[in-house]
């Protein structure tokens, strides 16, 4: 879940099941009980929850009620917006449980809305700026592109390639680089319950952004280094994020390209949210270079959706869209990631869910 292209640049209400669409209030009737064309009705005008919980964060509007409710007068003021209008769109938003109407007129925080908060301890503010950006909206609206074709939409449109738009626009780049970082804090914790970190002397991040993935394990185990390897151009940033997690005597940042080489010395080798962005030959291609300098007992980590069989839904099947539409990689179900390792010269010994999308995959040398 990082900048990781090295050719280019690389409590509230109920929340909704992970890869669903909110349940938008229609009467007296929610969910199964609904009939399918109310709730094809309600599914074709979803995208409207997305488009408003980007306006609440470029208004701030998350921010502006941290100490606690405000009538929507004061709110609009605050914020710079038509008193009638914001109402509309915050009574929308506390109808699928972002925000809540204490009294007429009057809205404070839930669970969801506490997340758009510039500093909370998982924000999705700037998720929700990388989600709105025009270019990759544009990608989207031409999805139909890729489920004809196979290739992704966002060349089609824009006559270059996901990565190459970042290239031509560094501060875009550092946007999706801190959207990721949210997203890794938000999974991060429940990876560490399912794997052990602990029995790691010498940990190496490939394609590890900014860093905050490393930032946590070292915290949790003292006696751990590490180092966090990515593009030249985003070792800055992950050293602020090593810094100021304290940790900077044992964690080296180091740039350079994981399709060439990676850092040896490591005993544990983690790629976190990464190899999805690549199709088969190049995932292949850095999980051989992990190889080449994996030790004997040595491990490798990936930390993927891997989404399950059949109708049963989760966040992957929709991220897989995300991939079909930007990028040339995929979301691999249990099936397709072991010969994926095993072309790599590495066999997976297991599959661990976790309370996230996302599960720890556990690889060794074959």
């Amino acid at each position: 879940m990082t900048d990781t292209d090295a050719r280019a640049v690389r409590g509230g209400s109920a929340e909704p099941e992970a890869g669903t669409v909110p349940d938008m209030p229609g009467g007296a009737l929610s969910g199964a009980n609904k009939p399918a064309a109310v709730r094809m009705y309600e599914m074709l005008y979803s995208s409207l929850v997305s488009q408003l919980l980007v306006v609440a964060v470029e208004l701030g509007l998350a921010d502006a009620l941290a100490d606690g409710p405000r009538d929507v007068d004061d709110l609009a003021e605050a914020a710079g917006a038509h008193p009638g209008a914001l109402y509309r769109a915050m009574r929308a938003l506390a109808s699928v449980g972002v925000f809540t109407e204490t009294a007429p007129r009057t809205f404070g925080h839930t669970g969801l809305s506490e997340t758009l908060r510039g500093d909370a301890e998982s924000s999705m503010a700037d998720l929700a700026r990388y989600v709105a950006l025009p270019a990759r909206q544009r990608a989207f609206g031409a999805v139909g592109h890729s489920v004809r074709t196979g290739h992704p939409a966002f060349d089609h449109e824009h006559g270059m390639s996901w990565w190459e738009y970042f290239a031509a626009d560094p501060a875009i780049a550092t946007l999706f680089n801190r959207a990721m970082g949210g997203m890794a804090r938000m999974v991060n914790s429940a990876v560490l319950e399912s794997y052990d970190f602990g029995r790691c002397r010498h940990l190496v991040d490939v394609g590890g952004g900014q860093g905050h993935l490393v930032a946590m394990i070292a915290q949790r185990f003292p006696d751990l280094t590490a180092v966090v390897f990515d593009l030249a151009r985003v070792v800055p940033e992950a050293e602020a994020v090593v810094a100021e997690a304290g940790i900077g005597g044992r964690v080296r940042c180091e740039g350079g390209d994981f399709l060439e080489a990676v850092p040896a010395g490591g005993d544990t080798y983690v790629v976190s949210w990464t190899l999805h962005d690549w199709d088969d030959a190049d995932a292949v291609r850095i999980l051989a270079n992990i190889r080449a300098v994996l030790p004997p007992g040595g491990e490798v980590v990936v930390i993927d959706e891997v989404p399950p069989g059949g109708d049963a839904p989760h966040f992957g099947k929709f991220q897989d869209i995300v991939m079909l539409t930007l990028l040339k990689g995929r979301i691999r179900d249990a099936r397709e990631w072991a010969p994926l390792f095993e072309r790599a010269g590495l066999h997976l010994r297991e599959v661990r869910a976790t309370s996230s999308p996302t599960s720890v995959l556990v690889a060794e040398r074959a």
